[in-house]
């Protein structure tokens, strides 16, 4: 409705400064078929900006505040430099050096924007003020966490709305290791090209692919460039990558690791809880089995060296928090 409204007012405007114009062209000599013409031309005018109003209603906000930002700056400039050249132009060459000045700043200014807008995005208040309020930064993707494919049902639970950004370099890794002549190493690859497809399908995830060339990523090592492209765009590194989350902690870049959010996640058997368990294989000691868990928490057993195939009631000793996960020790009950 607040649209309709606009659109009316829009209209009626123009309507107005149609009749302002021919009102004061009727005070000098004209052909009476001027006025119709600027009636025409101004109603015209208004018309074709609403249909492009109306059909194209997903406008980028970034593109337009920097097209905006560009002619005001512009502007600006070309009224600056007229008042400075003032005493050295003469005053009937004023009006055509500021057209001409004018046009260069505007293009010079918006182009300039619109290649540069996502290093200055200070320019663009409204955007800068939602991500303060709402407390997300981007989270940049390595390879690892798009070839695991966990990111996707994590961000399918909706529990974060994190914009997602995919390095041009390591989409570029990730074609290369789905053109493998292993192949196991391709089937990785194009499951994650599959996943990268999926999430930029859905409509209710943006993942962005950021195709930019900085200089500080020139000559360093993928790893490093996710590090540092991270903290460029003041996001944090989603990873599956042991050594990727170290070199990022050594950065001050914060991790998500989607290792960590697992094991989070996982049961937390406290000693003495009782459960049944399958044993999988014989342990490393000479009376230990190992079972697994449903999320795939290794379970060692002591007496279960024998039950290799068969299910078994056990109870938690204690258990062992690592990097790689949770380990569970327990004995049989019996």
């Amino acid at each position: 409705m607040a649209l309709i409204i606009l659109r009316c007012l829009f209209l009626a405007c123009a309507l107005g400064i149609s009749q302002l114009i021919n009102h004061s062209l009727t005070q000098t000599t004209v052909q009476q078929w001027v006025p119709w013409v600027v009636f025409v031309t101004v109603l015209g005018s208004a018309v074709a900006v609403l249909l492009v109003d109306i059909y194209l209603p997903k406008k980028e906000l970034a593109t337009i505040s920097s097209i905006y930002f560009g002619l005001l700056i512009g502007l600006l400039l070309t009224y600056i430099l007229s008042i400075a050249a003032t005493p050295l132009t003469q005053e009937n060459a004023i009006q055509g050096w500021q057209l001409v000045a004018g046009l260069m700043l505007c293009y010079i200014c918006t182009s300039f924007l619109l290649q540069t807008k996502d290093d200055f995005r200070f320019l663009i208040p409204y955007v800068e003020f939602v991500r303060e309020v709402k407390g997300f930064k981007p989270l940049v993707l390595d390879t690892s966490v798009v070839i695991d494919g966990r990111i996707e049902d994590l961000v399918m639970t909706g529990i974060f709305d994190n914009q997602l950004i995919m390095p041009r370099f390591a989409l570029s890794e990730l074609q290369s290791i789905a053109d493998s002549n292993d192949k196991m190493r391709r089937a990785r690859g194009r499951r994650g090209l599959d996943v990268l497809n999926r999430l930029r399908s859905n409509e209710h995830v943006d993942l962005q692919i950021f195709d930019r060339d900085l200089p500080e990523l020139a000559g360093q090592t993928v790893d490093l460039k996710l590090v540092l492209l991270a903290k460029h765009l003041e996001g944090k590194v989603g990873t599956g990558d042991f050594n990727l989350n170290k070199v990022a902690k050594l950065h001050s870049v914060p991790v998500i690791n989607l290792n960590e959010i697992s094991n989070a996640l996982k049961p937390l058997y406290l000693p003495g809880e009782t459960f049944d368990i399958q044993i999988i294989r014989t342990g490393d000691g000479p009376e230990q089995g190992v079972g697994y868990l449903e999320d795939g928490t290794m379970v060692v057993v002591e007496g279960a060296r024998t039950a290799v195939g068969k299910s078994r009631r056990v109870m938690v000793t204690s258990t062992l928090q690592t990097n790689a996960g949770r380990m569970i020790f327990a004995k049989t009950e019996d």
